[in-house]
């Protein structure tokens, strides 16, 4: 579920920017199947890979991190 919701602010934030899945992926080092792995959800990404994604798209790590879901109670 956490990895699922990065990979949904990931992809926004990506299109938003107006990057490919291949131009991120390149700029970052990493394969193109990973980033897909990880904006499908399938993959959680590091602390380290958000900074750089962060960097990136020119955005701080607080604007990409998911919000706190809030709790049943």
């Amino acid at each position: 579920m956490e990895a699922e919701r990065w990979g949904r602010r990931i992809r926004a934030f990506r299109k938003l920017k107006g990057y490919t899945q291949e131009k991120l992926a390149k700029e970052l080092g990493i394969s193109v199947s990973i980033l897909g792995e990880i904006e499908r959800g399938n993959r959680m990404p590091s602390d380290s890979l958000v900074g750089q994604i962060a960097e990136r798209l020119n955005i701080s790590v607080e604007e990409l991190t998911p919000p706190k879901m809030e709790s049943n109670k």
